[in-house]
Order: C-alpha cells, then structure tokens, then sequence
C-alpha cells in the first residue's frame, strides 16, 4: 500500500511516528509531507524520516488564509510520482483537497474543530478522539486521546513517581498563540517571572517557550534534545501551561497540571473536560492569582506523582492504543469503519 501521511505541527510528527514505523516494516510505502511549522521538520529528522517540506503557510491569518491553496498545489505535486492509494492527515486541510482531486481515500484524525468545516466535504473518513463534538456518517469516534499514539505503556516508558526525598521538579510551559487564538491572552511576562520565582522556593524549575522569554527567565530555560522532551516531562512532579497539548500530553504520563488561559470555558474542548472532571488529572483556571495558588499547593505536596500514578493507570485501562488502532483501520479500511466498535471491545478486555 501506498501512504501518504501529512503532517502540520509538531505534535503530529510524535502522533504518526509509530505509525509510520509500524507501516514501514509490514512493507507499505509511506511518503511523509510537512508544513515547515515550528520544530516539526527537526522532529522528523530526529526520527530519521525522509519527507518532502511544503513550505509554511505564513505567520497571519491573512497569509495563512492565501496560501491555502498554494499549498495544495505543492501538496498535488509532491504526491505525482507515488501514485497514493490512501492519504492520512491529522485536521489537515490540503490531504483532504489532495486526495478529492486524485479520487483516492482520505482518512483525517482530529481532536478538536478548527479545521472541520474546511476539509469535512472533501475527507473520506474522520476518525475523531474524545472531546469531539461533531457527528455525522462520516465520523468514527476513537476511544481515546491522539495523545495515546505515543505516549501509551506500549510506545513509551513513564518515569516511576518522583522519590518523594528529593527536591521536586516543575515544569512551565509557555506557547505562542496560534491563529484560534487571536484576541485571548496567555501569561505575561511580569507573570512568568513571578510563577517561576515563587515555585523555585519548593522545586527545581525548567521552562520550555516557544514564545520569547525575558532575561530574568533565561536561568529556567530547558536545555534538552527536542525528541527527549516527554522523557523529561514523565520525570516532573508538576506542569504549569498556556498550551493545550502539553497539558494532554502531561496527564497521560501522570503529571499533575496547571493550566491557564483567558478562554478556558468558551467553546472548551471535551477532553479537557474529561481530564479534569472524570480523572481529576488537570485543573484549569482563567485567573493567573489563582492558577499560580494551586501551583504552590500542589509544588509543596511531594507525594501527589505517586497518587496521579494511580490516576493515570485507571484512564489507560479505559482507553485503546491509538497507534495499533490506526495500523489496523488503514490495513482494513473500508472495511474497519463498521468493525471500529468491536476492536474496541476486544482491545479492552
């Protein structure tokens, strides 16, 4: 079999990594293209892939908005050569458009709504996670979180619970708003310089940014290899964020999470919901004064790895290998979109 799997964002190179090598060594051909967003291409050479970089679509909306379909046509023209028989993408827009043009089947993943209205006409099959409220006769809904396709006990080694005899460690995770993020705020610098000075009183403190972090700050700043980030993140006894993913990402290794923005409420996305009021994994705050208290709190309690461990074991025990899952949908599509319900029934027992 012939795949193409596109990928837009960082986050999704991590998502369809095992796929991919799973693909690979039952004999299919997978050709990988890539938004150069961020640090996606340097993951993906990370993991020793070959891909073909699309290019980006811009920084503003405008830009972004414009490029649409230029990068569909880059995206026609990388594909010409491979003749695909399936296209995979994670909300991706130009797969769907892609794979329509061709005639060929398109399976996207997603996990939020954002761009559903834009590639929904146009995808074969949408194979969505919790928290996604669409519904349709297109729709497949995955028991799971896309962040199980490489952070389940299969794919990845947590770290044991924190030796409750040494100093904790908190990590800070500050992003650079994306483009359904206009208008909302996230922390701001006086604010990122009193969160990590007040946790540095109880825990050794690292900071990962994507957006610039001030002088004062520099002393926190996480050196590490890009691929080794959620080896270092298992190893946390805190995680304080303004990112989504990382906040998803943390509750599946067991990390108590902070997590803080100006428009947690408006439109949340179910999993965060899930997260906090099923598992008791996250707590979300729209006030910083708060979120930072709770922080503190929860900095000053050294014991709270070894109680979201048990956490976290009981929401795997409810949820599927994403990774095992998409192997077996693609091998067996079309034919897996009416079997999905008794893979799961089975994978569960």
């Amino acid at each position: 079999m012939k795949i193409v799997v596109d990928i837009g964002h960082p986050s999704q190179a991590h998502f369809f990594k095992h796929f991919i090598k799973e693909m690979q060594k039952k004999g299919h051909q997978v050709l990988i293209t890539v938004s150069d967003k961020d640090i996606a291409i340097d993951l993906l050479r990370s993991f020793g892939f070959d891909f073909v970089n699309l290019g980006s679509y811009g920084k503003s909306l405008l830009k972004k908005a414009t490029n649409v379909l230029n990068m569909d046509i880059k995206m026609l023209k990388a594909v010409s050569n491979v003749k695909p028989d399936i296209f995979l993408g994670f909300g991706s827009v130009r797969a769907a458009h892609a794979a329509w043009i061709l005639r060929k089947p398109c399976i996207i993943f997603d996990g939020d709504n954002f761009t559903y209205p834009y590639y929904k006409w146009f995808a074969s099959t949408i194979c969505t996670f919790s928290g996604f409220y669409k519904k349709g006769k297109k729709v497949v809904s995955v028991l799971g979180y896309k962040e199980l396709a490489y952070l389940h006990p299969k794919w990845f080694n947590t770290s044991q619970p924190a030796d409750v005899t040494k100093k904790p460690i908190s990590i800070l995770r500050f992003t650079s708003r994306a483009f359904h993020d206009l208008g909302k705020k996230v922390f701001d610098n006086d604010f990122k310089i009193k969160l990590a000075n007040e946790l540095s009183k109880y825990s050794d403190v690292y900071i990962s940014s994507e957006a610039l972090l001030p002088d004062e700050l520099e002393k926190y700043r996480l050196k590490i290899k890009l691929e080794d980030m959620h080896t270092f993140l298992s190893g946390a006894n805190l995680l304080v964020t303004d990112s989504g993913t990382m906040t998803t990402e943390a509750a599946m290794l067991g990390i108590p999470v902070i997590r803080c923005n100006s428009f947690i409420g408006q439109g949340e996305l179910g999993i965060f919901k899930e997260l906090e009021n099923k598992y008791g994994m996250i707590f979300s705050f729209k006030d910083a004064e708060t979120a930072l208290k709770k922080a503190v709190e929860l900095a000053q309690t050294p014991d709270s790895r070894i109680e979201w461990e048990k956490k976290r074991k009981y929401l795997i025990q409810q949820k599927i290998d994403v990774t095992s899952f998409m192997v077996w949908f693609v091998e067996q599509y079309p034919r897996s979109i009416d079997a999905a319900e008794d893979y799961y029934n089975c994978s569960l027992k």
